[in-house]
Order: C-alpha cells, then structure tokens, then sequence
C-alpha cells in the first residue's frame, strides 16, 4: 500500500512585518529587502527606535503597537528580547484583522522554542522559532554587523509544515536551518554562547596576557591573528582533534609546568582558567591519540597539583 503524502498550501514570502526594532530585526529584515522582499510595517516599543528601524529598512509604516501590521503580511519576525515573545504572541493573536490561516509568525530567541508562539498556532498560524546563529553586538551598527549576517545557520524547530517554511525563510536570508528538539533548546543555546561569549572571554584573557608582557600594548590583536586564524582554518579543515598542537599535545610536561609558575608569578588571577582549559587539552590530545596513557596522567597529576597548590595559597592569604 503506497503512503500518500501530505501536501501543505505554499504560503507566500514575500511581505513581512518587524516587530522589534533592535539589531537582529534591523539586519534580518534588511538581509529580506535587499532580496527582494517588502517590510510592511516596523513596530518597536518606542517610536524613535522605530523611525531608525524603518529608515534602515526603508518602511514608513512605523509604530508602537501591533495593530499596525497590515493584513496582506506574509510574516511576522519577532525579534524582540525573549522574555517579551509570549506577551507579544498573546497581543498579535488578539488581533481582529489578520489573516492568520495565511500567516507565518516566527520568534528569533536562542532559549524559546515555538511553543512560545502557541496563541498564534491556535489561530491558524504557522509559528516556529527561528534563531539566527550569529552575533549582534549592542556596540555595532546594523549596517556593520549586515554582512556577517549573510549565509548563516538558524536554530528553528516548529510542525513538519512549519520547518518547511523556516527552511524558505532561510533561503530569502541566504541561509540554512539546524533543526533543535525543543527540549535540547536550552543546550543549543549555551553552545551558541560558548561559540561566541566564551572565545571572546578566552580573547580577553590573551589581552590580559599580553598587557603583561607588553605594557601598554593596545593593540593584541594583530599580533595573535595569524596563529588565531591559523588555527581556525585547520579546524575547517580536519577537526579539533587533528588541528591541536602544542606542548600539551606533545606530552611536554617540563614545557607546562613552566607556563603553571610563570602564570603563578605574573597573572595569578589567571589560574583557574588555565587549569581548566589545560585538563580539557589534555583530554583532547589523549583522543587525538598523540599522547600516551601515561603522558595523559602525569600531565593530569601535574595540572592538579598546581591547581591544589594555587587554592591552598589563597587559602593562607
């Protein structure tokens, strides 16, 4: 018996209403308009963040509130900060002129999924979340951060119908789609902060480092660059594994014990980090298979040793 497929009505792409007016639905909705789509209104909690929004995206339908969204809207982003979908959700579907049935409304919050946007789907809605895997720091323009917004991964999950309408959204944006089980949500966004708040820690750390040895040095930048990208292009190569170098990966436990009482005597402060990323290098170049067994436990002896020793300093102190 052959199993017949269920074939859902193609909804349109091609108008779509910005609520949130900050810098993922500025550069998103641009990404849209220099495609070829129309931005049918832009409301944002205030109007002057609207008017720049809207400027941005050359929409003079700007507001405050949500009955501005015209009927004829495809979709409806939602690109406010996450503890606002869901009072954003309850408002939309409260409304009396769209046309829901004919109507895509997706969030763009790393933690929420689409259950988020359940009073829309009660309204005949196709809602799903539709995370963009980037970041858009406070401190940049949306005209800065456009270009590296172009070609990216968007966490989304949603109905069979409505991952398939994520999925054209991606396409209008240049982009693909990870699909996320809604309850590993929480767990994919840490992933996504790591990618980006933890190496931007990991940077600052090296800029403090650097300050060390080079006082005054303002620009630490330009001179780890190279091995940065260096580093990052093995990784596209291979894998994390084959492209790790290093004394760890050496079993150079001279070599670390040396950076343990240099980092004692010059950034102590810097301990705990080092410690920990050096057990976690550890454990990578013992997968990586370039350090024996017995590498692996006398370099885990040492770290621990000195680790112990730091706390018991601080401890006296």
């Amino acid at each position: 018996m052959k199993r017949s497929l269920v074939i859902f009505p193609q909804l349109p792409m091609r108008k779509y209403a910005i609520v949130g007016a900050g810098k993922v639905g500025s550069v998103l909705g641009r990404i849209l308009l220099d495609g070829g789509g129309t931005i049918t209104c832009v409301v944002s909690r205030t109007k002057g963040s609207a008017q720049r929004a809207g400027k941005f995206l050359r929409c003079k339908n700007v507001s405050t509130s949500l009955d501005s969204i015209p009927p004829t809207t495809d979709l409806v982003l939602v690109a406010t900060p996450h503890g606002a979908v869901e009072g954003v959700a309850e408002s939309l579907a409260s409304l009396g002129l769209l046309k829901f049935k004919r109507l895509a409304v997706c969030h763009a919050s790393g933690m929420l999924t689409a259950e988020a946007l359940e009073p829309l789907r009660q309204r005949g809605a196709t809602v799903f979340s539709f995370h963009p895997l980037q970041t858009f720091p406070r401190d940049f323009a949306p005209r800065d951060i456009l270009e590296s917004a172009r070609g990216i991964y968007y966490g989304v999950d949603g109905s069979m119908q409505a991952l398939r309408v994520a999925r054209l959204l991606a396409r209008k944006l240049n982009g693909k789609v990870v699909e996320i089980k809604p309850e590993m949500r929480a767990f994919y966004h840490a992933a996504c902060v790591l990618a980006s708040n933890h190496i931007t820690t990991v940077l600052s750390i090296l800029e403090q480092m650097v300050n060390v040895f080079q006082p005054g040095q303002k620009k630490f930048y330009p001179i780890f660059k190279p091995i940065i990208l260096a580093t990052l292009h093995n990784i596209e190569l291979t894998s994390p594994a084959k492209a790790l170098s290093g004394p760890i990966a050496r079993g150079g436990t001279e070599t670390v014990a040396s950076h343990f009482d240099a980092i004692r005597s010059y950034a102590p402060q810097l301990l705990p980090y080092f410690g920990l990323l050096s057990t976690e290098t550890v454990k990578l170049a013992a997968t990586k298979g370039s350090i024996t067994e017995s590498q692996e436990h006398a370099l885990l002896d040492l770290i621990t040793t000195h680790m112990n020793t730091n706390l018991h300093t601080q401890e006296i102190h």
